[in-house]
């Protein structure tokens, strides 16, 4: 192509980073300039991984560096865990994955949740597929036989993209 040409359709240019964690400290870093990021808020964000691959740590250095104190539980039974950081933001730590009943979205009140303001963290979203919005942002995380991680990072929105873009990835 041209490069005078514009392309017919046009991709975010930040639409995809990849990271490797190298350690725990990495995530940590990770996750407060994350925190640090405007776009954040009521941002909806999608982790995806294997077992043990690292997302509930992840989520765990992401809302200690949003001021939350206190233990973080894992909502694998709950689904979803609540949490205020102390600048009033709401913050929603969804597992789905033991969700397999469409009917529990409903009943649960979960989009309302998701059409509300705060910010929506989700791990395993491919278990309420066509219930969730798309992600503003997509995190993958694969452990590496290491110990290293893997980060893949893919904005689907412009919020995301923005995201991407505040933290420099």
């Amino acid at each position: 192509m041209a490069d005078d040409h514009l392309p017919i359709v046009e991709t975010p240019k930040n639409a995809r980073r990849m990271l490797r964690w190298r350690s725990e400290d990495d995530t940590d870093d990770f996750a407060r300039a994350l925190a640090a990021s405007p776009a954040l808020r009521d941002a909806f964000i999608a982790l995806h991984g294997d077992l043990g691959a690292g997302k509930t740590t992840f989520v765990r250095h992401l809302l200690r560096a949003l001021g939350i104190e206190g233990r973080i539980k894992s909502p694998t039974y709950a689904v979803v865990e609540p949490h205020e950081a102390p600048d009033g933001l709401a913050i929603f730590h969804f597992d789905f994955y033991r969700f397999n009943d469409p009917r529990e979205w409903d009943d649960a009140g979960f989009r309302d949740i998701f059409a509300g303001p705060g910010l929506k963290l989700a791990e395993w979203p491919e278990n309420a597929a066509g219930r969730t919005p798309i992600a503003d942002l997509a995190i993958k995380i694969e452990a590496m036989t290491d110990d290293t991680r893997n980060v893949t990072l893919l904005a689907n929105t412009p919020r995301g993209s923005a995201l991407l873009t505040q933290l420099g990835a």
